[in-house]
């Protein structure tokens, strides 16, 4: 889950209107979504999110031949530990995402890790589609210059079909044209014939990136502190007060004592845990170093 934007690699969706005239999504249905996704990973879906919610679940239902919502939200339910509900999680993640995006992060990241002479550690615990993670490794390249290769960027997320993308590491060209020309010479191939208009991350960068899924509600995570620094950008949004203030909590013992967090644009974890202190520009420590 990670940085947010709107899926655009779960298939084809029916229209909205189409949607309409073979399936029903009533009231009680969509109280019931709105529970199990903030029971399964502790997302707030907002009432204005009923048309999203509406085409991604539909097609699950016509994947199961299943023409109501309340059929197959029982079928989710008594079966808690079916492969169902990680397509159901995946349908109602929403991934907003770009390289360097909300560059003023990048250099303090650079700054931070400059000096440091053992193998540096960073978790980006909304990794999404790899755009975060490789600019972060891309940083790293670029900042420690040989120590780089004993340096590693954790990445989750809850969102598996992401993550395989993540994995991947190839991206539209265009997506990539953004970056400066050194940048884009020094860390991706240009995809010909078949692959014309796509960019591959080279492997230098992808090396430094493990990608694993997780969710930041599960009562444990697969990631082994202490780190340098964490990037928790832009996901602490879709959770309610209760939950930000717990996952912070979480976060303080596998961040080293000059470590850094790195949060959103629109986020501000000052009003929702004392166990921080602002820094700078979206920017905190632990609040007792």
């Amino acid at each position: 889950m990670t940085e947010q934007h709107e899926k655009v690699d779960i298939g084809q969706w029916t229209s909205s209107s189409q949607i309409e005239r073979d399936l029903e999504l009533t009231n009680a249905d969509f109280t019931r979504i709105r529970e199990l996704i903030y029971q399964r990973a502790g997302i707030v879906l907002a009432e204005h999110k009923r048309e999203m919610v509406y085409s991604r679940l539909a097609k699950r239902l016509r994947h199961h031949g299943l023409t109501r919502f309340s059929d197959y939200l029982s079928r989710l339910e008594r079966q808690p530990d079916a492969k169902e509900w990680e397509a159901f999680t995946n349908a109602l993640t929403t991934n907003l995402t770009a390289f360097f995006r909300e560059a003023h992060h990048f250099p303090l990241l650079a700054d931070h890790l400059k000096n440091k002479q053992e193998p540096v550690s960073v978790w980006c615990s909304a990794a999404s589609t790899g755009e975060e993670p490789y600019s972060i490794a891309m940083t790293l390249l670029e900042t420690l210059g040989s120590r780089a290769s004993q340096a590693k960027v954790v990445a989750t997320d809850i969102d598996t079909d992401a993550l395989d993308k993540a994995r991947k590491g190839i991206y539209p060209q265009e997506q990539v044209r953004k970056l400066e020309d050194a940048r884009i010479k020094r860390f991706f191939q240009k995809g010909t014939g078949n692959h014309l208009g796509l960019a591959r991350v080279r492997p230098e960068v992808t090396s430094l990136v493990e990608f694993m899924p997780m969710n930041l509600l599960a009562p444990q995570w697969p990631v082994k502190g202490p780190f340098d620094v964490i990037f928790c950008r832009n996901i602490m949004i879709y959770f309610d007060k209760e939950t930000q203030a717990k996952i912070l909590k979480r976060f303080a013992p596998l961040l080293k004592p000059d470590g850094l967090l790195f949060a959103g644009h629109s986020e501000n974890f000052s009003y929702i845990s004392d166990v921080f202190k602002l820094r700078g520009q979206t920017v905190y420590n632990l609040a007792n170093r």
